[in-house]
């Protein structure tokens, strides 16, 4: 008792620790009162405890420990009086968690206090189950928080919905225990009854395929409640800027959105009402509770299986989001079309000035997902003019946008170019202006356009040189562009093409090479083309090679052991084979692309098939000039051997060729499999067993994208048993690019010692239309061959 009163008042203490000033002193006042309120739970004093528990939950409030204060929750909690009950019951939810067994001390406790007719007391033992019940309370409790569901009080009943919702997300086992009770609770006219009612089915059916099935029958029944909401509303006091009940209805439409899902019949009851939502709602979108309304109801149009035209009533209502002052709004309206952009692309191109005005938005976040957008939008009709917009974003976007934006550009041009000549001058604008940004195939994609394009050669040259003459600094641009004046450097100084003059002196084109070999912000690749494209003008250009030939000397002492090795090679080539350097440095002949790997092993086969029939011997000369291709940096060609004759036998040419023994026939391919594909993303496993190591397995994971978005941040896992042995290599990159962009790809390396039946886990994390996807599954059809 002298404890008691020696200690502070509640109002006191809390009028002290506001008054400390320092940091120091609050710790002292609030250690003193702590041995105060541990001395009276020592006594036991009865009478003031719960106003002992009142204070440390005040000192629990501020962050200081209040452990020793759990078990007097318990003793409050059992007390008779409201007032120790009160305190109790809010001790147990501050203080007891799943995480200590002290919480399950209180079951017996919250049972009987369920069981009693007062109504306050009821309340306070369901708020305390529904926020620190566990699973083997909810277990214990179900049937009396069932029994609640149907009691006169509203008080009760709405305080027992809300705790049966806790139970469900626990245990969702126990969903048949609440289905009965939820058709009732339908009919109720109490806002707070009816809302966790809804919510309390949208949770049976997220969890229990046979209470969705249930439901469904329901269909209409919700349907006449939201007509109602729409039309007359229950009550004006649950009306907000003048839309009735705005969270009923959103917790409504998200159940209509779970029933309709995939279900032909409860999509067709909801159509009628969802366009009467959205038509009756769209009549003012300055507030922001009749956005929230319209927001789920295009969710649920988009995800039931809807009506044409309710679709694209949908689109119409995000094209006005579009227009709204707030970015929030604006935001959620753009990753909304870019879902829709699939299956509703005509829908969403009449919103396409919108979408590009957003593209200037000074917000990250805003500008990013309008250029997703946009380049989902491209197609064969608006190429030319999305383009154009998207390259004056380029020049002005943001660096962490650049790189995104220029892929997407090129893969739109490589897609839907209507000329080759257009898409030759897009890819340079792009290189022109964010070069350092592009994809690592940009480079060999542009010569192999160039190159394939005949007519444009003397047109590529000039541009790519004049652009080159401005700027040294883009690298990929500066490779492109030697390469490109090492193949067709002769057609600078011809007058073949019109637009552009020729160039007078061969010295420009010469002195150019040289800046860029010297130039610090060339790359050791950069100057090996620009070392390939010097040596190839000297059988391009009619004047003297001697400038030539000093470049190229100077390069072979180079610290770049590349580079070096590349000038050594030219030096010999120039000296030795001066005779044979025009034959070989004669254009490169166009590689075709695109081609499957089973057509490539079928031409290959029936080369080798040609090869082998073939009767006539190679001519001497031409055996000759084999031999001094080959070795290059040996001895004179005359002291080389001629090859012996070829055997007429099938394959006997490429065993010879290669010089190998008559090995057996390789084992049969093992066939490739699809285990994964979702939304244009598809996942391909491809195996090869290695000849010397019977017990090895190498498969090929790789990830192709055929939908419009890119997906970013890809990361595959695997997981094998443990009898073993996985390794993973690393991926050839992060992002998949969209429209069938380059696969990526990961090799996975598996050594199998027992042989035992092959089973592999797969976890893949990644990035798509703005939403952030994980997936786990199992791959358990391997082919036999892949483990026998």
């Amino acid at each position: 008792m002298v404890a008691s009163s020696s200690s502070l008042k509640l109002q006191d203490l809390i009028q002290e620790i506001r008054e400390a000033k320092t940091q120091a002193q609050e710790r002292e006042v609030i250690q003193k009162e702590c041995a105060h309120i541990r001395a009276s739970f020592r006594d036991g004093d009865p009478l003031h405890r719960h106003r002992q528990l009142a204070k440390l939950l005040y000192v629990h409030l501020l962050g200081y420990p209040a452990h020793f204060g759990q078990m007097e929750c318990l003793k409050l909690i059992a007390s008779p009086r409201f007032t120790d009950k009160r305190v109790g019951y809010l001790g147990a939810m501050l203080l007891l968690d799943e995480r200590q067994d002290a919480h399950l001390l209180i079951t017996n406790s919250i049972k009987n206090d369920l069981s009693q007719g007062i109504q306050a007391v009821q309340g306070l033992a369901l708020c305390t189950l529904s926020a620190t019940g566990s699973a083997e309370m909810c277990r214990d409790l179900a049937t009396e928080v069932e029994k609640l569901l149907l009691q006169p009080s509203a008080y009760v009943r709405k305080k027992a919905v809300l705790t049966a919702v806790h139970m469900i997300r626990k245990v969702p086992e126990l969903s048949e225990i609440f289905l009965p009770p939820c058709a009732q609770l339908l009919h109720e006219h109490h806002h707070g009854i009816l809302l966790g009612t809804i919510t309390l089915i949208t949770e049976l059916c997220e969890r229990s395929p046979a209470a969705l099935e249930h439901f469904r029958k329901m269909v209409p029944q919700l349907v006449h409640i939201l007509r109602t909401l729409v039309t007359t509303g229950y009550s004006t006091e649950h009306s907000i800027s003048g839309v009735s009940d705005p969270f009923l209805q959103v917790q409504i439409l998200r159940l209509l959105r779970i029933l309709g899902r995939n279900h032909e019949e409860s999509s067709e009851t909801m159509n009628d009402l969802l366009a009467q939502v959205g038509v009756a709602t769209n009549t003012d979108t300055s507030r922001n509770a009749g956005n929230a309304v319209l927001f789920e109801t295009v969710l649920t149009i988009m995800d039931i299986r809807s009506a044409a035209g309710l679709r694209v009533l949908a689109v119409n209502i995000l094209g006005r989001f579009l227009l709204n002052s707030d970015r929030n709004i604006r935001y959620v309206a753009l990753t909304s079309l870019l879902r829709l952009v699939q299956s509703d692309h005509s829908a969403v191109q009449r919103h396409r000035p919108t979408v590009v005005e957003c593209l200037r938005e000074p917000d990250g976040s805003l500008s990013r997902r309008a250029l997703e957008l946009s380049l989902a939008l491209v197609n064969s009709s608006n190429v030319q003019a999305m383009t154009q917009e998207l390259q004056g974003f380029l020049e002005s976007c943001p660096p962490d946008l650049q790189a995104d934006c220029a892929s997407g550009i090129l893969l739109a041009a490589e897609r839907f170019a209507p000329t080759k000549r257009w898409h030759i001058d897009t890819t340079l604008r792009v290189l022109m202006t964010a070069g350092t940004h592009v994809r690592d195939d940009a480079v060999a994609n542009l010569t192999q356009l160039i190159g394939g394009a005949q007519e444009l050669h003397a047109y590529s040259v000039r541009r790519l040189y004049s652009a080159l003459a401005e700027d040294i600094s883009q690298q990929p641009l500066v490779q492109v562009a030697t390469w490109c004046i090492g193949e067709y450097g002769d057609l600078l100084l011809e007058g073949s093409c019109e637009e552009i003059e020729p160039l007078q002196v061969e010295e420009e084109v010469l002195a150019l090479l040289e800046r860029v070999l010297q130039s610090h912000m060339s790359l050791p690749a950069t100057r090996g083309y620009a070392l390939t494209a010097l040596v190839k003008l000297s059988t391009r250009l009619r004047g003297d090679n001697n400038r030539i030939r000093q470049v190229v000397s100077i390069y072979g002492s180079c610290l770049d052991v590349e580079l070096q090795q590349r000038a050594v090679e030219y030096n010999t080539l120039f000296q030795k084979y001066d005779h044979m350097r025009a034959a070989i440095l004669e254009k490169i002949p166009l590689v075709e692309r695109g081609g499957s790997q089973v057509d490539e092993e079928a031409k290959e086969n029936e080369e080798t098939a040609q090869l082998s029939e073939a009767a006539p011997v190679p001519t001497e000369p031409q055996a000759s000039k084999l031999l001094d291709l080959l070795d290059l940096l040996d001895g004179p060609s005359g002291d080389a051997q001629h090859p012996p004759p070829l055997d007429p036998t099938p394959g006997g040419a490429l065993i010879h060729l290669l010089n190998l023994p008559c090995a057996p026939p390789p084992p049969a391919p093992i066939p490739n499999l699809k285990v994964f594909e979702r939304e244009g993303l598809q996942l391909n496993l491809s195996f090869v067993r290695p000849p010397g190591t019977p017990t090895s397995l190498l498969i090929t994971v790789t990830a192709t994208n055929t939908s419009g978005g890119d997906v970013t941040h890809f990361i595959c896992q695997a997981a094998v048993p443990k009898s073993f042995q996985l390794q993973l290599q690393a991926p050839s990159g992060d992002t998949v690019p969209a429209q069938g962009g380059l696969p990526m790809t990961q090799l996975l390396r598996i050594l199998n010692p027992k042989k035992a039946p092959l089973r592999l886990k797969l976890r893949l994390t990644y990035n798509h239309f703005g939403q952030s996807v994980q997936e786990i599954f199992e791959v358990n059809n391997l082919p036999v061959e892949t483990w026998q």
